[in-house]
């Protein structure tokens, strides 16, 4: 038997994705780690109440940022959960509604997530576009500041809960 990344189909295809084409950049920054592993979160708050509702997946940027799904219910789609920018920098912030919107947030190809920064796609970039409109149907957001007026709520729920732990801008 296959051993699996992750309990999420989503991400499990990702993985496969990545395996396939080697050790590749196919977005800026981005590299799935070991699936639930600490993402750095202690360095905000060793209380075990804010710890437990992050699953990390995968590193955001280079310099030590990092992806954590954030268990704000109980609902059994994880893949569904919003995605938690874990920064080296001291950001904490929602940053994708749920996980497929993330995936079309990393066909920017710039780990700032703005298009306005990328001078050059990374190497595996076209062949990540092709797999995510062959896999999920999707392509490269269309109205990013539609997007990011989306998470609002949703950054907005996510701040008030987390200042219960710690200290944000």
């Amino acid at each position: 038997m296959r051993d699996v990344y992750s309990p999420i189909p989503e991400l499990n295809l990702l993985k496969e994705f990545s395996d396939r084409i080697g050790r590749v950049w196919y977005s800026a920054g981005f590299e799935l780690c070991e699936y639930g592993v600490d993402a750095g979160l202690d360095t905000w708050s060793e209380d075990p109440e804010f710890l437990a509702p992050f699953i990390p997946f995968a590193k955001a940027t280079r310099s030590g940022s990092h992806y954590a799904l954030w268990r704000c219910d109980d609902r059994a789609d994880l893949a569904t959960l919003p995605v938690v920018f874990v920064g080296d920098d001291g950001d904490l912030d929602i940053v994708a509604r749920n996980l497929l919107e993330l995936f079309q947030l990393l066909t920017i190809d710039d780990e700032t997530l703005n298009p306005d920064f990328v001078e050059q796609h990374t190497e595996g970039h076209e062949e990540y576009l092709t797999w995510l409109d062959e896999t999920f149907g999707l392509w490269p957001p269309e109205d990013l500041d539609a997007l990011r007026a989306g998470l609002k709520e949703h950054d907005e729920r996510f701040k008030t809960w987390a200042t219960r732990f710690v200290e944000l801008d």
